[in-house]
Order: C-alpha cells, then structure tokens, then sequence
C-alpha cells in the first residue's frame, strides 16, 4: 500500500493509518530528513525479524538505529552519556544524524542478543516525529538500500513501492528523498568519533 502523506502539513487521519499498522506489527518504509527508511515499532520482536529479513541480516546482529521523539526517551534506550556528549546531541537533534550510545540493559531484551550499543536518531521530519509521538514508542531505523548500494530509485517513494509493495505493509510517499544517509558519530568512549560523513554537516557541530 502507498500512502501519500504531505511533509510539512501531515494529515493526522494518515498518521493514525500508519500507526495502526505499527501497532499490528507492520513494517513500513518512511520518509526522514536523510533516506527513506525501513521500519516497524520497537516493541513488535517478529516485525523486526521481518526488517533484518528484508535487510538479508540476522536480527542479533542488526545495527538499527531508533527513531525517538525527542532526547526525553534516551535515558530508557542508553546508558548516562557525558554531559559534553549531551550538549552535542542537543545541539545536533533533531536533524540528519545518529548517536551511537552504549545501549541500556533494555536494548538487549529487544533485539535478544547481546547488544550493547544502541544508534538514536530524531529526524527533522515531521511525518517521522509525529509517527513516532502518536505511536507512544520508538520504531527502528534502517536505510532502504545496503551502505555501499546507492541507487537512484532510493529517492523516488514511487519506484520504492514498486520495489518492496510485496514484502512491506505500507509505502509513505512524502516526496523524493535524500540520496544521502545521515552523519554517525560513535560516542560510545565518552568523545564523538566520526563514523560516517553523511546528510548531516559537521562543520560548527564539534
């Protein structure tokens, strides 16, 4: 199913679709301020199979991000992090990044491995953060496409939903997306290691 959901003015009747298809253990892929994104909600264990099925990877052994509200959520999903650590995510979020954070002992429930760091993301997106608050949990984050496989129909929700109609529950379709992936900083030693220079710019951040 594609849903065409305005990005700057998302019909709330829309969002409630969405959700209740999260709610059922759907997967969708979604619009962010980076990529489109694989996704489903954080409590829904089968539903994140399905996402590491799609992604041709073990579920204990996926880095999916999460996509929060905003950093109320993160002392439930991440240990204490530094106060210096704190001020840059503050400074960063939302927008195109992820924190890679030492997971809380939750995470590990979650994903039942033995996961200890966890990826946060709160896009600048509106349809992902009202997703996300109307919902009442976090959903998982994973780009479209393999990190070393960027293909054109990645940007085009269209041609996304011609591709995973079968294997997904709901396409959104806010409009073409980025072709790039968000900047990830591991902050996991208590100092911001760049990762991944993405969307996200540096410059002024550090």
């Amino acid at each position: 199913m594609l849903i065409d959901i305005h990005q700057e003015n998302p019909d709330e009747r829309k969002i409630q679709q969405v959700v209740e298809v999260l709610k059922k253990g759907g997967v969708i892929i979604y619009p962010t301020d980076a990529v489109y994104s694989l996704g489903c909600a954080l409590s829904h264990n089968k539903a994140i199979e399905r996402v590491a099925q799609i992604k041709g990877i073990k579920p204990e052994k996926a880095n999916f991000s999460i996509v929060c509200e905003d950093l109320s959520q993160l002392s439930r999903y991440a240990k204490q992090v530094d106060t210096n650590i704190y001020k840059l995510m503050k400074r960063a979020l939302p927008g195109p990044y992820t924190f890679i954070l030492n997971a809380s002992n939750l995470v590990p429930k979650i994903f039942k491995s033995k996961k200890k760091t966890i990826g946060i993301r709160v896009p600048d997106h509106l349809i992902a953060q009202r997703i996300v608050e109307v919902l009442g949990e976090p959903i998982i984050a994973t780009s479209v496409h393999a990190d070393d496989e960027i293909l054109e129909y990645i940007t085009d929700p269209e041609l996304i939903h011609e591709k995973y109609e079968k294997i997904v529950d709901l396409v959104i379709n806010s409009g073409m997306g980025n072709i790039h992936a968000s900047t990830i900083f591991d902050c996991t030693s208590g100092e911001p290691e760049l990762v991944r220079e993405g969307i996200g710019p540096i410059e002024g951040l550090i």
